[in-house]
């Protein structure tokens, strides 16, 4: 804890005093162009890895970067509640769900089940994944673990883009043009993040290049 209290003062001195009118507009109100729907994992960073500032990302976090269909979890659902504010009322135009490398949630969904008796809960969350467990399973015999575990955070990447279409308004919403979505992984090891292609089925390395975003 000493260590977020010395940030916490670093922060207050420098980076803060250096931007204290941006802080103070921003203070006013939130208008986030995205929501970044990513896993709990401390590795993963949203704001670090797009070089976003406050206020730029919508951040929705939780074991897995998982998205419960609508309905699917009526008891005090964060997500759907975090998906319709963005949606309805922050008028985001863009929304993102980015798996990433070694996802400790795939690795206990895929894993042996026994595991897990002390943690109902996360049991229960991980439920919402079981088709990217059969998808995986069922379709990839004879990988090795780690190439199942790669193939399981894609496959999880775009269960959850399906599922987060089963939200009324956001199904409008993309009907209407007014909302993208985007299938991204980012591989902590390297530092490369990349985007799904529809029309390809393959997720492909994300380069930005300054003469074709001029």
């Amino acid at each position: 804890m000493k260590k977020l209290y010395r940030g916490i003062h670093k922060f207050q001195e420098s980076y803060f005093k250096k931007e204290e009118e941006f802080f103070r507009r921003l203070s006013g109100k939130q208008d986030p162009d995205v929501l970044f729907i990513t896993c709990a994992d401390s590795r993963v960073d949203p704001n670090l890895v797009t070089q976003s500032r406050p206020g730029e990302l919508f951040i929705v976090r939780n074991v897995g970067n998982i998205v419960p269909p609508y309905d699917a979890i009526k008891d005090k659902n964060s997500v759907a509640a975090a998906i319709e504010f963005a949606v309805l009322k922050l008028k985001v135009s863009d929304i993102i769900v980015c798996g990433h490398s070694n996802c400790g949630a795939m690795q206990a969904l895929l894993g042996d089940r026994r595991e897990l008796e002390n943690m109902p809960h996360l049991v229960d969350w991980l439920k919402v994944a079981l088709p990217v467990k059969e998808t995986v399973t069922v379709n990839n015999i004879g990988n090795s673990k780690e190439r199942l575990q790669r193939i399981a955070e894609e496959e999880n990447v775009l269960a959850q883009l399906r599922n987060i279409q089963t939200y009324p308004f956001v199904s409008q919403a993309l009907s209407d043009g007014r909302l993208y979505l985007h299938g991204w992984y980012y591989k902590i090891e390297t530092g490369d993040v990349y985007a799904y292609n529809p029309k390809l089925e393959v997720f492909e390395l994300i380069v930005y290049s300054v003469m074709n975003h001029k």
